[in-house]
């Protein structure tokens, strides 16, 4: 070889070199680029009003329960007058851990208990009032029911909270502006003593005959103006910043309008609130669905019974709503975005009821089998747009499991198809949609359809979705599934899709 031929030789080995090395350049500055182009996609505007941090952890409770108990156990009402003898409240086999244990294994996630009903007996030992448990026969006037469960919720890792009737059948002072200060008092010394709470429930009923320390009498009150629940709220949430407020209006969250576990199958998380108040009449429905153009996010909490009566009657023993029941109450209420919050009262030994046990535990197991196994994992999936055409909003967010990754589509776009294709044909009997509710709920309607002989299929329609909507469907083997949104306030976004 020429000595010339090992310079042409040498001159093309670092030409090749220098190409090689260009070509990596310019794949690395594309790689660069796309993965700027991604990040600058800006994400969809938050739609207002959308839920606080404490709001969005009480949706993803789903489920709690209320615990009923009071001397109305021991004397067969349902409302007491406020002049029973407190003697009377002697449940002498009571078991708070029983009854935690029965809940936690259930599934349930807070307990919300009812430390004074309207007949105004304490189940602690409130220094305002002699109407207490101080004074009855539960270990000889030293039990206090409100830290017992206290204690067996932490131990059992459950949220606690409150009901704290504001109407009181046997406080002298019912009516006029001093009762104010009372319950005021109560509420602080619950919370100084034996928060904090994840929930506070104020009833909407108010005023009517009673005791009131001897008058014996109808008292009737404004129920817009007489609690000053503005005042009262606002003490509370400089003690309990993060508390969770039930009632009609709010402000945290509010009735679904019905005591029968039926959530609106158009539930809208908002409403505009200030022409409601707790036990307004005439406003069932509107609590039951929500407003599309609410100002407030307060979204709805179903308050149902496990018996006919919210409070233990032994003649009901045979009338326990029965596992089914419960998981039908489950559908309509968790299913179309409302929380559920199931009574289950003591009974007069201060246990759980045996019936009662056993409708839960077979309530558990079919949560267990009818949702064991989501279809849609490892399917592949499509949308006919997503935001940008970037992987920070693709179709495949709602297939990860991950709550805080979605689908978008571009903010000039309300209407939008997603397709699911399984690994094989399968039953389906349920879709399990979700909304990312973080930037505020949008989906005004939608449908779902399936594959059937290379036809698409109507299964199910709906109008809201919201924090979740669960669609149970007539069972129907397909390997395809395609959830069309229809109309939205604004860019839909869907963090869930499953399948089961």
């Amino acid at each position: 070889m020429k000595i010339t031929d090992v310079f042409k030789f040498k001159n093309m080995r670092f030409n090749r070199i220098k190409i090689l090395r260009a070509i990596t350049l310019v794949f690395l500055i594309s790689i660069n680029l796309t993965g700027c182009s991604q990040q600058n996609i800006n994400p969809p505007a938050p739609l207002y009003p959308i839920p606080t941090d404490y709001q969005l952890a009480w949706h993803q409770m789903e489920m709690n329960v209320f615990v009923h108990f009071t001397i109305n156990t021991f004397t067969g009402k349902e409302w007491g007058f406020g002049d029973e003898s407190t003697m009377l409240f002697n449940p002498d086999q009571t078991n708070v851990k029983q009854w935690t244990k029965v809940f936690k294994d259930a599934g349930f996630k807070g307990v919300i208990l009812t430390c004074k009903h309207h007949d105004g007996f304490c189940l602690w030992p409130s220094k305002y009032t002699e109407h207490s448990i101080k004074n009855s026969a539960y270990k000889n006037g030293k039990g206090d029911i409100v830290k017992e469960m206290s204690v067996a919720c932490k131990e059992k890792d459950l949220k606690f909270g409150v009901y704290v009737s504001p109407w009181d059948r046997n406080n002298l002072d019912y009516g006029k502006p001093a009762y104010i200060e009372y319950y005021r008092n109560q509420l602080k010394e619950l919370i100084t003593n034996y928060g904090p709470f994840f929930e506070i429930w104020f009833d909407g009923a108010n005023g009517g005959d009673g005791y009131y320390g001897g008058s014996r009498e109808k008292r009737k009150i404004d129920g817009a103006t007489y609690y000053k629940w503005p005042e009262t709220i606002k003490m509370v949430q400089q003690l309990l910043p993060k508390t969770i407020f039930f009632s009609d209006a709010g402000p945290g969250v509010r009735w679904v309008g019905n005591e029968a576990g039926s959530a609106g199958e158009t539930n809208w998380h908002t409403i505009n609130s200030d022409s409601i108040y707790a036990g307004k009449s005439g406003i069932e429905h509107l609590l039951n669905t929500g407003s599309a153009d609410g100002d407030k996010w307060i979204p709805a909490e179903s308050d149902v019974s496990i018996r006919p009566g919210w409070f233990y009657h032994k003649e009901e023993d045979s009338l326990v709503k029965t596992a089914q029941q419960l998981f039908e109450i489950y559908l309509n209420t968790v299913g179309r975005g409302s929380t559920l919050l199931l009574n289950i009262p003591p009974d007069r030994r201060g246990l759980i009821h045996e019936n009662d046990v056993q409708s839960l535990i077979g309530f558990r197991k079919l949560l267990d089998i009818e949702f064991k196994f989501d279809l849609a994992t490892n399917a592949s999936i499509k949308a006919s747009t997503f935001r940008g055409n970037s992987k920070l909003y693709a179709p495949e967010n709602v297939l990860d499991n991950n709550s805080e990754t979605y689908w978008a589509s571009n903010d000039n776009e309300t209407t939008a198809i997603i397709e699911i294709t399984l690994k094989q044909a399968s039953i389906i009997k349920y879709i399990l949609l979700q909304e990312y509710i973080k930037l505020g709920q949008r989906v005004k309607s939608f449908k779902v359809e399936t594959m059937v002989n290379q036809r698409w299929q109507t299964l199910v329609e709906g109008t809201t979705i919201g924090y979740k909507r669960i669609l149970k469907c007539k069972p129907i083997e397909t390997n395809k599934i395609k959830v069309s949104i229809i109309d939205a306030k604004a860019c839909p976004l869907i963090s869930n899709i499953s399948l089961y």
